[in-house]
């Protein structure tokens, strides 16, 4: 395998990140994060999955129809939400910005992943390395904010059914969709900018399907211990806070159900727990286990970025009837009752 060499340094710096989040304009003044002038790579050589040599075309299959029903999924609860106007309410407004993200998401890492699955290059450019982490960490935060923006309002819609929309006014609901974009962006820029301050002259070859922290961080030819922990404290602390306030407001949701045993609220909240699950039990197991396991690593990070995506589109479309009636009234698209 080949390495990259270039004599040059790559000027990341804080304003074209804030510039992808779009918190800063291109043509603002560039505060470049310091760095040392060594032989700089130009490329990365993603591996892939750790001991799947040979299975290339079976993963390839797998993987794109996974991607596919992905799309396929979300995209159509969006448009059913956006064709409904029954589902102009909060709950389908937050559903239908989690199908957006769960489009996004998996399509940082995923049409990579299935080019060098295909047979074509597993070269990664510098930037295109720093921007897939970027990206991952910004859609990821930010979904999982929204997951506890949408605890928050099965708490109200439960707890306080009365002032549901009062307290639920779009006002609200865009300031709190704001404050989680502008968490996942924070965290995301926290962490491209202490993984990519450091230098990386050494071997190119990341030991992984897309450039994330922990695979990325030991070609560092500089201490990364700083990196190191703010990443686990970043990635560990939000992820904790973030589950805390969705296990309060589940907790307060749980003892309102018992109390007026109200079974289409169990229904609806038991949908949302089995997709908070499966989004944030892989990030735990990755990122909190004290010895890193690469074949472990990649499977539960493939279950988070691939089939936790495709499970929301099938948990609140199958344990949704609002969305499916909206679905089959989708004449256009041909839909009726077997299908659901």
């Amino acid at each position: 395998m080949h390495l990259y060499y270039a004599h040059q340094t790559h000027p990341l710096s804080l304003t074209s990140l804030l510039t992808l989040c779009g918190l800063a304009s291109s043509s603002s003044t560039d505060f470049p994060v310091k760095m040392e002038n060594h032989t700089e790579l130009t490329n990365f050589i993603l591996l892939g999955i750790p001991h799947t040599e040979g299975l290339e075309t079976v993963l390839f299959v797998i993987f794109f129809f996974i991607y596919l029903f992905t799309l396929v999924g979300n995209s159509l609860i969006l448009v059913a939400i956006l064709s409904s106007s029954r589902l102009h309410t909060p709950m389908y407004f937050f559903l239908g910005l989690l199908s957006i993200f769960d489009i996004f998401f998996p399509s940082v890492t995923s049409p990579k992943m299935l080019l060098y699955l295909s047979g074509q290059s597993q070269a990664i450019s510098y930037r295109g390395c720093a921007s897939q982490l970027f990206f991952y960490h910004f859609l990821g935060c930010t979904e999982g904010v929204l997951y506890s923006v949408m605890a928050y309002d099965r708490f109200v819609a439960i707890c306080h059914p009365l002032r549901y929309t009062v307290i639920m006014n779009p006002r609200l609901c865009v300031v709190l969709v704001m404050g989680a974009w502008l968490v996942g962006c924070t965290d995301a820029i926290i962490l491209t900018t202490f993984t990519f301050s450091l230098p990386y002259c050494g071997p190119n070859e990341v030991g992984y399907y897309f450039c994330d922290i922990p695979a990325v961080l030991p070609l560092a030819c500089a201490n990364s211990s700083l990196a190191q922990r703010v990443g686990f404290t970043n990635v560990g602390l939000l992820a904790l806070t973030l589950f805390f306030t969705i296990l309060v407001s589940y907790t307060r949701i749980g003892i309102a159900i018992l109390r007026i045993r109200r079974r289409k609220a169990f229904s609806t909240c038991s949908a949302h727990l089995t997709a908070i699950l499966c989004a944030y039990g892989p990030v735990i197991i990755i990122y909190l286990q004290s010895t890193p396991n690469p074949l472990l690593g990649a499977v539960v990070q493939i279950l988070n970025n691939l089939v936790s995506p495709m499970l929301n589109s099938l948990i609140y479309s199958l344990r949704n009837k609002e969305v499916k009636r909206a679905l089959k009234n989708m004449k256009c698209l041909g839909y009726n009752d077997s299908i659901f």
